[in-house]
């Protein structure tokens, strides 16, 4: 029996693609940037991920609204329906549940349209609104979002980078969605804008009870708004666990060497500082086994030979963590 409180379930998710080699008669070869993903989301809840750039963040936000690449192989359920394998016709009816906040407000909005002929044109596609019930609609979006109505028939680049975010946020509640996926909203942003947008999609959740799934590479502010946080390298999920016990307690070699670069917020203050060696491999070289056992300073010789499952540690059933320290 499914839980009517899950909102999105993904399964083995794995995401690739294929490259041309140079030379005329050369083979294309696989590059899996995501590979066998699990996770699930309940609804009104956020779940942040976080990980290294090249982890596959990106690529597994895009896949699930089906942007550019999608799945490859396995299964994500949104409401109960699996709209991986779901044709076009049936996903673009689907389409206004599930909206995206790019990382580049700037990139993401055209820049030949006005704010209330971009927002209009959303509303449009999607058969909501038109004329001046439109324009009613656009206006309560702009307050909803902190922004004046004399914004109007502005154009982006006449706004801030935390006005073209709040746009950005704007356009993804036009639609009325139940699920928005952040790639990185405030990254390109201030710090002190950051936190401004951050505590607005709080607030956004409380209000209209939105599911958020929060990519990010800054720790801290994935600690402030998730409920559980996902942790991921080398497209794979490492640990799984609520916010409060994965900053307080890691499990995962790889989750504790993040925490421990977060800075302390005390003049003087000292934090023992795990430094991982090498760089993160690239898709094209990941290693046996274990994919961080190379780096892994608790590394056994068994890691670089057989590959950990994602699972729950004994007495630990909230909490899903892939390494062989937790058989």
């Amino acid at each position: 029996m499914k839980d009517q409180n899950q909102l999105v379930t993904a399964r083995d998710v794995t995401v690739f693609f294929s490259l041309k080699k140079n030379g005329f008669f050369a083979k294309p070869y696989k590059v899996t940037a995501v590979n066998g993903v699990s996770f699930d989301i309940k609804r009104g809840e956020t779940l942040g991920l976080v990980g290294e750039s090249g982890c596959g963040k990106t690529t597994l936000g895009r896949a699930m609204i089906r942007l550019g690449h999608g799945v490859t192989g396995g299964h994500i359920e949104f409401n109960g329906r699996d709209i991986s394998s779901m044709g076009k016709r049936e996903f673009r009816a689907l389409r206004k549940d599930i909206q995206m906040i790019f990382q580049d407000p700037f990139g993401s909005l055209n820049p030949r349209l006005t704010i209330g002929q971009m927002l209009a044109e959303v509303l449009k596609v999607h058969r909501l609104a038109r004329g001046e019930s439109a324009r009613k609609r656009i206006l309560e979006l702009l307050d909803i979002v902190g922004l004046q109505k004399e914004y109007f028939n502005r154009y982006p680049h006449e706004f801030s980078g935390g006005q073209r975010q709040r746009i950005g946020i704007a356009r993804a509640l036009a639609v009325s969605p139940s699920f928005i996926i952040c790639d990185e909203p405030v990254s390109a942003l201030d710090v002190s804008i950051q936190s401004q947008i951050i505590n607005l999609l709080k607030d956004l959740q409380k209000e209209f009870g939105l599911t958020y799934f929060f990519i990010a590479h800054d720790l801290s502010v994935v600690e402030y708004i998730s409920d559980r946080v996902a942790v991921m390298y080398l497209g794979k999920i490492v640990e799984i666990a609520d916010s409060r016990s994965l900053y307080e307690a890691p499990r995962h070699p790889y989750t504790e060497a993040l925490l421990s670069a977060i800075p302390i917020p005390v003049p003087g203050g000292k934090k023992h500082r795990i430094l991982l060696k090498g760089d993160q491999p690239g898709p094209l070289n990941i290693p046996s086994g274990c994919g961080f056992h190379p780096r892994c300073p608790k590394a056994m010789p068994e890691c670089s030979i057989r590959e950990p499952v994602l699972k729950s540690p004994q007495g630990e059933p909230d909490r899903l963590v892939s390494c062989l320290l937790y058989p």
